[in-house]
């Protein structure tokens, strides 16, 4: 039968490694469990983010914004 997972092999620094343990232990979890949910959750908010990035980027460009001046001037019009 075969594997219905991919193996990785991770270095982690001294410090991170031990915080995660602590982790795992107190949620009684294992340590592959908590990095499947933590990169589950980078990769959640990196979409989001490019999402958000995506929509701000639409919005600036529907008011004529295209560069950071643009930006800079709006942000001192709506100072006045």
């Amino acid at each position: 039968m075969p594997r219905t997972t991919a193996q990785w092999t991770v270095s982690l620094p001294p410090a991170l490694s031990q915080e995660a343990e602590k982790l795992a232990r107190k949620e009684s979890r294992t340590r592959s469990e908590l990095i499947r949910e933590a990169l589950r959750n980078y990769i959640e908010n990196k979409r989001r983010f490019e999402d958000i990035r995506r929509q701000v980027g639409r919005n600036l460009a529907a008011r004529g914004v295209r560069t950071l001046q643009d930006i800079e001037a709006m942000i001192d019009e709506g100072r006045k």
